[in-house]
């Protein structure tokens, strides 16, 4: 089952940090232009695979409320301005969610609490933004407080038996009794921070020290053995993309590309600023691996989970352009626009345009996720 919850990732002292509230140059018309047209055939596709009552199903043929959650969070985020009155097909898929909604505030049907709950209140919020239907909107404001206040009981802290000495303290897993990770931790974060819970919150500041725990910066991780190239890795002691030999005989974690821009984009939930050195090494090690070719050191894996967590993270950051190590300047929003666009694949007797990746595994061989995944990344490289 963890493969499903991924859904459903040298250090340059010197160099400086843009700083946060950059507005950039935008896409040129003619880009822009594609990412509309992209968008919309990626939209198409997702329509054309959404079940009757709203749904959009799993690899195995079942409707999913992750699948679901994030396909129409793709919908509604997208500048087609969907409405529940106008457009049935975003108000099902919401009133299907809501419909799952546990006394406890989950959103799941036996599993995955924390990631589809997650992913629910993010699509409940978008949801808010747009529907018009007064009924409606009450059942959404009661279902986002319900769902706020599950994420946050799920954390792993005193309640849960877990002191500030123990390494997965503020974090969060796929449900309470499970063990935290940077991926689950990330997703609960930047729901909260959606959903207007205050980066004052005490949520966030037992989340900090988890996430500063999956940060190889010795300064301010505690753990033994921690790196100092900025990066950041799955949980403590574990890196999906391995372990490296140090000159000293000693073996380290190495840092990759998604939980790198997932642990940055969590610093700054949490309310961390730019010039923060824990924000600075995270962006550093950013900066000695800029890619849209591939998800770093781990290749094709998880390459749409990396675009996606990519433009979150530059996004919230609100910077537009980044100065590689090399000193090679790149527009984040044009880079991974022209990445998409050109990636996008049609089928005969398929309607609109999707995207899959050949490297399947965390479920990105299904192309609603991927589309999902890459519908979103587009839209935010137009904000």
């Amino acid at each position: 089952m963890k493969r499903a919850c991924l859904f459903i990732f040298a250090c340059l002292a010197a160099l400086s940090l843009p700083v946060s509230g950059d507005e950039g140059k935008g896409l040129d018309k003619e880009l822009k232009d594609q990412v509309k047209q992209s968008i919309d055939k990626g939209l198409k596709y997702l329509e054309s695979k959404q079940n009757d009552e709203g749904t959009w199903s799993d690899p195995d043929g079942k409707p999913h409320p992750g699948m679901t959650a994030i396909a129409v969070t793709a919908m509604l985020r997208s500048p087609r301005g969907y409405n529940d009155v106008d457009d049935p097909f975003v108000a099902r898929p919401i009133d299907w969610l809501l419909s799952l909604q546990k006394e406890d505030g989950g959103i799941y049907q036996t599993e995955l609490q924390n990631y589809i709950t997650s992913i629910s209140l993010m699509a409940l919020v978008e949801a808010k933004k747009r529907f018009k239907d007064p009924e409606r909107l009450a059942r959404i404001d009661a279902g986002i407080e319900k769902a706020k206040g599950f994420v946050i009981d799920l954390q792993c802290d005193e309640k849960e038996g877990y002191e500030p000495a123990n390494r997965f303290y503020g974090g969060v897993g796929y449900g309470s009794s499970l063990r935290p990770d940077l991926s689950n931790t990330q997703l609960a974060m930047e729901a909260l921070s959606e959903a207007g819970v205050p980066a004052d919150h005490p949520f966030y500041k037992k989340a900090l020290k988890f996430v500063e725990r999956c940060q190889n910066r010795s300064e301010s991780n505690d753990e033994p053995g921690a790196g100092d190239d900025g990066g950041f890795i799955y949980h403590p002691g574990k890196s999906i993309a391995g372990e490296y030999d140090r000159p000293d005989g000693t073996t380290g974690l190495r840092s990759y590309g998604s939980m790198t821009y997932a642990g940055l984009k969590s610093f700054l939930h949490a309310g961390l600023t730019p010039d923060d050195p824990r924000v600075k090494a995270a962006y550093d090690w950013i900066t000695a691996h800029y890619t849209v070719e591939e998800n770093p050191e781990l290749g094709l894996q998880g390459l749409f989970y990396y675009y996606h967590t990519f433009a979150k993270a530059f996004r919230v950051l609100g910077v537009s352009e980044i100065e590689d190590t090399q000193g090679g300047v790149h527009d984040w929003r044009a880079d991974l626009a022209a990445k998409l666009v050109a990636t996008q694949k049609s089928q005969d007797g398929e309607l609109g345009g999707f995207w899959v990746n050949d490297e399947a595994r965390w479920w990105e061989g299904d192309p609603v996720l991927v589309t999902s995944y890459a519908v979103l990344a587009l839209t935010y490289t137009l904000e």
